[in-house]
């Protein structure tokens, strides 16, 4: 899990944050501000600074804030002199919107505020629906408003072109000031508090924000249009309220209290993605009559506040559904504000010592947590305000309650970390520390410059004072530390720290000066040294290993023949009909022969007709174990040559997933042992995931791409490696980069194993804890009725009308399990509204029938809607993977390179398509650093969905609307190119994948369809034209020989039909360049394959090497010569 941020500010008005890894907190250093409070959320925080001003800091990135601005040019044909800007009276402005309506001459589109720079200058936009425009980038149409075509016809009488240009947020890790209003009515008095939340409402798109104020007249004003890509937001709005307003808090969905003068407390609601600014109050009465709420904050399904007489209460009770909540419980403490974070996680800062504390306990199933836990980490700045402390003490400056009892407080040990409290192992919520009122002249509690007086030591103050310990210095603790080691809070904000409720932080430990000292002492060690010294330490007991064996050379082996056999229970799938499940006794046989080679076999014993049988397995023959994607069984499948090609696999079942993960690591272990396959992959391993998310990895022999009596792909031998990923990503020298659902970016630790896959079977290092999250989709379907309108009731011949997305099985809320049993869920049902096609407000969409094509908006034909309904579910796992923060990725592409270019150049070019659809490079990628350092931004017009790079440093793209692209001149000198080339795409075709070789370039479109690039050459690497190759293609993976790699949607075996299979390309060569037929392989659930780091060259004779060069390869320069295959090809082409 990635580090998140604690915001805090002190007595000073300056504003901190803490790591959720750190120990320390970070002061935001700036232009001279000092704060009143700040709102965090995760991308940004939003303040109120002493000078009564709103500003925002939006946190740095390599993924820069664009916007673009449109303006459309607009012409009519005129007989006397063609296409002109003389427009009819009732025709558009000649520069316009896309509506029409409004006018937007170029010189007229200004920057919104000073924050912003543009990027270029406006020009025209050639592409049109994913088409080149002819030149100019005119559409044709017969009038406006009408549909525009990129050819001009005998009846276009009006057309339009769009100039685009794009703007740039500029004011990154910095304090921007938010503009003020034109109208100074509007906005009469300033702003006293104000929150940030609702980035997770509901149904909310990704990225948008809900700014709440209270100004000092009581007023509640809203911020309109704050989203990710526009993070000022646009205006000031202001919402009614039925008294003066005094707090506000917005939790991360659609909670929304405040705390009126009169001590009671609002409630918003009406809240969701249509309408976030709520529409209607409702009154919660205080928790006593006697003290009124003085404080409250929100979460995602708590609130907490606090009370006149500084109690603290939680509500109970409060969800999206009734967000008023039932009745208050008091919780003890007496804290001057509460903040309710990400997981709902609380802070405090507590009244009588101005301490921040953190809600320990809180959990899903106790929200209320248990006790408040004292944050002690250090600040920075302390060493530099080493004496501020004693030296307001002797000029005679107090600051009142703030700092009372903070002569008292120290730096509390381990087992004094949880205060305040008498007994810190007792689950009781406690108050803070009792301290005694001050016997000093305690005044002036606004901090402002107190009068000068005598100065006095700080050792003259009594003993029974609260600021005289300060004087005395903790045994082991250096001055500077520990002179202000208790900072004086006065706001928190936990909007964008997430903190898992497991989670061990660093915050409650103090640290040692003795122990900084010898940090300090310690010499740093450079990488070579470390290298050295390995090198050498396993020479010497590489010698002392052979030392030891000598003498014991002519001995006989003490055990030359061993058998052990392990047995259990389990459910096997039957090979006849009816197919079902029967219980079963297993047997796993392993016996180790006189060359020292084990080898295993699998007796699976069944009853049949009351007569005891059997079928065997030898592991040797085991191509690969794989668990099965099943809600109510944990079953995994045993695959052999045979019965790949049967697309029939041995289906096992175990009663629990314990079961299951110990008979599939022992298997797995067999299986690699009977092979000889240990350790972790070879740099030039062929990945692949599953549909399950599973990650398998195969070696391949020399065989594998031989021009002559090849390997068939059956035979290949996959191994199952820890983690859980959707798309995976590989290099020849051992770079591998992995997606997981959750768009989370991971890397390749080097390691093998984790999961159910340990001991024996799993690195003892580089093996990590990896969570992903995915969506469960499941369609509420509807039809029209005359009388009543669109209702559940359906035709007989209809779909069931709650289903999957085919309609052909039901899919309830109640009924619909997470995909397997290693999933749970972490949210609620809740609509979908990013649906393909478009939905209206309430998430429908419509057709004629069903099924059909769905669109967002009803018409008169339309007699049938549906709407996706969405639940996420989490698992955590571990495996040899690092999480790459902070940005989501959509896909990624690492340069193939190829024999003979092995530990050439500076680095490994990567680049990727984040979750929104930003290109990016990754720079600093190498062996030893295969994370990278940093990202660099390649500017696009339009968000794209696919990039692959060649391995002469030729970068495709193709766009969310089905494009393609090439970028110009990249190279390792100039990493990020130069500029896009819009590449047709085939006729009546979507894109969605592309994939780069050494030379050749093939593209997979929305329909299944694999496209080769004819013509593709080192003068024109854009190519000339595309040509289909074959159909049924869900995933294609070129590699470093140019071979070409896919995964089927549908194969039919002799015993079954496959989803999902990884095929070979057969017959590829350079006058061959698209091969000849296909060879399959493993089947049956596979989402993803990359052969990118398969560069392993098989012998070829004189006589081919002879042939080859008469042929003279065609390739790019600088690029080895391509492997001359033979056209060996299956009979039948990858199809339905």
């Amino acid at each position: 899990m990635p580090s998140s941020e604690l915001w805090a500010v002190d007595l000073f008005g300056r504003v901190f944050t803490l790591s959720t890894a750190g120990q320390q907190w970070e002061l935001c250093r700036d232009a001279q501000l000092e704060f009143k409070r700040v709102s965090a959320a995760a991308p940004c925080c939003w303040g109120i600074a002493c000078d009564n001003q709103v500003y925002v800091r939006v946190g740095a990135s390599d993924v820069p804030i664009r916007c673009r601005e449109e303006a459309y040019e607009n012409q009519r044909w005129n007989p006397m002199g063609g296409f002109c800007e003389a427009l009819l009276p009732s025709d558009r402005w000649p520069w316009s919107d896309v509506s029409g309506l409004q006018h937007r001459p170029l010189d007229g589109v200004a920057l919104p505020s000073p924050h912003w720079e543009w990027e270029s200058d406006w020009y025209v936009d050639e592409n049109f629906g994913g088409e080149p425009t002819e030149k100019g980038g005119w559409t044709y149409a017969i009038d406006f408003p009408h549909t525009y075509t990129r050819d001009k016809k005998w009846n276009s009488c009006v057309r339009r072109r769009r100039w685009t240009r794009y703007r740039r947020y500029k004011s990154r890790d910095t304090w921007a000031k938010i503009p003020s209003e034109d109208d100074p009515q509007q906005l009469p008095d300033p702003f006293s508090d104000l929150s940030v939340g609702g980035w997770e409402i509901t149904d909310e798109p990704v990225g948008r924000l809900s700014v709440w104020a209270v100004s000092l007249q009581g007023k509640v004003w809203y911020r309109e249009d704050v989203s990710h890509s526009n993070p000022e937001g646009s205006s000031w709005s202001l919402v009614d309220t039925p008294g003066e307003a005094v707090q506000i808090s917005c939790g991360p969905h659609d909670l929304l209290w405040v705390s009126l003068w009169e001590g009671q407390a609002l409630v918003r609601e009406g809240i969701n993605r249509n309408n976030p600014k709520g529409s209607s109050w409702s009154v919660v009465e205080p928790p006593t009559s006697e003290n009124g709420i003085l404080h409250v904050s929100a979460g995602v399904g708590v609130v907490w506040a606090i009370t006149k007489d500084r109690k603290v209460w939680f509500r109970r009770g409060v969800n999206s559904h009734n967000p008023c909540g039932t009745s208050w419980i008091e919780m003890v403490g007496e804290m001057m504000m509460v903040n309710v974070g990400l997981n709902d996680q609380v802070w405090g800062i507590g009244w009588t010592d101005r301490a921040l504390y953190f809600r320990h306990g809180v959990t899903q199933s106790e929200l209320s947590g248990k006790t408040w836990k004292a944050i002690v980490a250090g600040r920075e700045c302390d060493g530099s305000r080493a004496g501020s402390l004693s030296s307001l003490l002797s000029a005679g400056c107090f600051f009142g309650d703030e700092v009372r009892g903070g002569g008292e407080s120290r730096v509390p040990s381990d087992s004094e970390a949880e205060r305040p409290g008498p007994d810190p192992e007792r689950d009781v919520e406690v108050a803070g520390p009792a301290s005694t009122p001050a016997e000093l002249p305690w005044t002036n509690i606004d901090l402002k410059e107190p009068k000068k007086g005598p100065r006095h030591a700080a050792a003259d103050f009594p003993e029974g004072t609260n600021l005289s310990s300060l004087a005395l210095l903790p045994l082991g603790l250096e001055e500077p530390d520990s002179a202000d080691c208790h900072a004086l809070w006065a706001w928190v904000s936990g909007g964008g720290c997430a903190v898992e409720a497991h989670t061990t932080l660093k915050w409650f430990t103090a640290h040692s000066g003795l122990r900084a000292s010898m940090q300090m002492l310690s010499l740093p060690i450079t990488p070579a040294q470390t290298a050295a010294w390995r090198k050498q330490i396993f020479q010497q007991l590489t010698e002392r290993t052979q030392r030891e064996l000598e003498n014991f050379r002519h001995y006989e082996q003490a055990v030359e023949q061993s058998v052990w056999v392990k047995t259990g229970a389990l459910q096997w799938w039957c090979d006849w009909k009816p197919h079902k499940w029967v219980d079963v006794r297993v047997a796993l046989e392993q016996f180790t022969g006189h060359d020292g080679v084990r080898d295993s076999i699998l007796f699976i014993y069944y009853m049949i007709h009351e007569e005891k049988k059997y079928i065997h397995v030898f592991l040797n023959e085991v191509t690969a174990l794989v668990p099965v994607l099943n809600e109510a069984k944990h079953s995994f499948a045993v695959y052999t040559p045979e019965r790949t090609r049967q697309r029939w696999p041995v289906r096992l079942a175990a009663a629990t997933e314990q079961d299951m993960s110990d008979w599939l690591a022992l298997l797995n272990l067999c299986c690699c042992e009977s092979r000889r396959v240990h350790g972790r992959p070879s740099p030039q391993a062929i990945w692949s995931v599953t549909c399950k998310g599973d990650i398998f990895v195969s070696e391949p022999s020399p065989d594998l791409e031989a021009p002559e009596r090849w390997l068939p792909c059956d035979q290949m031998f996959w191994r199952q490696m820890g983690g859980h990923l959707r798309v995976v990503e590989a290099n020849s020298r051992g770079v591998v980069w992995g997606i997981g659902y959750d768009h989370t970016a991971w890397v390749y630790t080097g390691g093998y194993g984790g999961g159910c896959f340990q001991g024996l079977a799993s690195s003892t290092s580089n093996i990590y804890t990896q969570s992903d999250v995915k969506c469960v989709y499941i369609y509420e379907n509807q039809r029209w009725n005359p009388v009543t309108g669109y209702t559940s009731r359906g035709l007989p011949t209809d779909r069931y009308m709650w289903s999957d997305a085919t309609g052909l099985q039901e899919c309830t809320k109640a009924s619909t399990k997470p995909p397997s049993l290693q999933w749970a869920w972490v949210s609620d049902w809740f609509v979908d509204f990013s649906v393909p096609g478009g939905t209206d407000q309430e998430g429908w969409q419509y057709a004629s029938d069903f099924p059909a094509l769905y669109h967002g908006h009803k018409t008169m034909k339309d007699f049938v809607r549906r709407r996706r309904w969405t639940r996420k579910c989490k698992l955590v796992t571990s495996g040899p993977w690092l999480e790459v923060a902070p940005i989501a990725l959509g896909d990624v592409s690492i340069i193939p390179e190829t024999p003979g270019a092995h530990g050439s150049g500076p680095g490994i070019a990567l680049w990727a398509v984040s979750d929104k659809g930003d290109v990016l490079c990754r720079l600093g990628v190498c062996e030893l650093n295969p994370a990278g350092s940093s990202w660099l931004h390649v500017g696009t017009d339009q968000p794209f969905a696919s990039v692959s790079i060649g391995g002469c440093y030729q970068v495709w793209a193709v766009a969310r609307d089905g494009s393609a692209f090439y970028r110009g001149s990249v190279s390792p000198s100039k990493p990020a190119g130069d500029c896009w080339y819009l590449i047709p795409s085939p006729p009546k075709q979507r894109l969605k994948q592309v994939s780069v070789g050494r030379t050749a370039v093939f593209a997979l479109d929305e329909n299944g369809n694999l496209w080769y690039r004819q013509g593709v050459t080192p003068s024109y690497p854009q190519g000339t034209s595309w040509e289909h190759v074959s159909n049924n293609v869900r995933r294609v993976s070129v590699g470093p020989l140019d071979q070409v790699w896919v995964i089927a949607n549908k194969v039919q075996g002799s015993h079954s039909l496959s989803r999902g299979t990884v095929c070979r390309r057969t017959g590829v060569q350079p006058l061959e360049p698209k091969g000849q037929g296909w060879d399959y392989g493993i089947g049956g659930g596979w989402d993803h394959l990359s052969v990118r780091a398969s560069a392993t060259r098989a012998p070829r004779s004189s006589s081919q090497e002879t042939a080859g060069k008469r042929r003279g390869e065609q390739g790019l320069p600088s690029g080895p010569s391509k492997v001359a295959g033979a056209p060996q090809e299956t009979p039948n082409p990858v199809c339905c």
